[in-house]
């Protein structure tokens, strides 16, 4: 686990590799979503801090779904949650009650599958993931190999991806950093987030460990989801007709689902009482960031 101010620190010392986008020169406060709901058409909604905190939804953002779905108002979920594959993320959802249908979810991983190359030579890529992945959504041109539970591909394997880190150890990112070392191969991050708000608080997402390696070793990695362009693109393709003024991202953070937003040209809104800034003045952050959202929201 990690405090919010050590993880905000970490996002702001890596503002260079992040996007670049301008800002309002204010926000607008309101309670919750239905505050906005006459200034956008659609929704782009990150999940953890906004619908659910780990495995369990957020009070009453069940109901602000469905009272947005009656307005009228077009819904995509855009997670960076890749340790699921399509059916699971979908059934998760459904678990905590919302409705979201396959079309309505785009994930991280999602991305990252979609753009994954097949290496050279037949190698495999190394997934780094959660227990009991199958990768069943991987790509028909690409093979993925749990790396944990086959620990000599960190040696073989042609590239390394990696999707969660439920199983990963301090130990395990020694060994990976030694082996970019001896021999440079792609490293894919299909989970750009630095941390995710948890039941218990904030819990360090592949992210944070890749850019440690990536500062330590020189490899190239590309990275999939907020607060990329290639998520964004796929997430406002579901979307199309609607002018991107009249659409909004809806997150926790400022420099995933704020910055992106932004530097993808849309609306945003910063919801406060769940996520990163749970329990904390939020103004400090923008003020020290510059990442001023349009809307600054508590409770979705």
């Amino acid at each position: 686990m990690i405090d919010t101010q050590t993880a905000f620190a970490r996002y702001e010392s890596l503002r260079d590799a992040l996007p670049s986008a301008t800002f309002p020169a204010a926000s607008l406060n309101c309670r919750d979503l239905s505050d906005t709901a006459a200034n956008y058409d659609a929704y782009i909604l990150d999940a953890f801090g906004v619908l659910n905190r780990g495995e369990t939804a957020i009070g009453g953002a069940v109901e602000r779904m469905a009272d947005l779905r009656a307005a009228g108002k077009r819904l995509i979920v855009l997670t960076n949650a890749a340790s699921y594959t399509r059916v699971e993320i979908l059934a998760k959802y459904h678990r905590l009650g919302f409705d979201f249908t396959a079309d309505e979810v785009v994930s991280s991983r999602d991305v990252a599958f979609a753009n994954l190359p097949k290496l050279s030579d037949d190698k495999v890529w190394a997934a780094i993931s959660a227990e009991g992945d199958d990768f069943s959504d991987a790509p028909n041109q690409a093979t993925v190999e749990d790396l944990i539970a086959a620990p000599d591909l960190i040696d073989t394997a042609g590239g390394f991806l990696f999707l969660s880190t439920a199983r990963w150890r301090d130990t395990d990112t020694a060994a990976l950093r030694q082996a970019l070392k001896a021999n440079p191969r792609p490293l894919v991050i299909a989970n750009p987030d630095l941390v995710a708000p948890r039941e218990d608080g904030l819990s360090i997402e592949p992210g944070m460990i890749a850019h440690d390696i990536l500062a330590q070793t020189g490899t190239d990695a590309a990275f999939y989801g907020k607060p990329y362009g290639n998520a964004f693109d796929t997430a406002l393709a579901r979307l199309d007709g609607i002018p991107r003024h009249r659409i909004a991202m809806v997150g926790d953070t400022l420099h995933t689902d704020v910055l992106g937003g932004a530097a993808a040209g849309i609306g945003t809104i910063l919801i406060t009482d769940h996520g990163l800034f749970k329990g904390f003045d939020v103004m400090p952050y923008i003020q020290k960031s510059g990442i001023q959202p349009d809307w600054i929201v508590a409770t979705t």
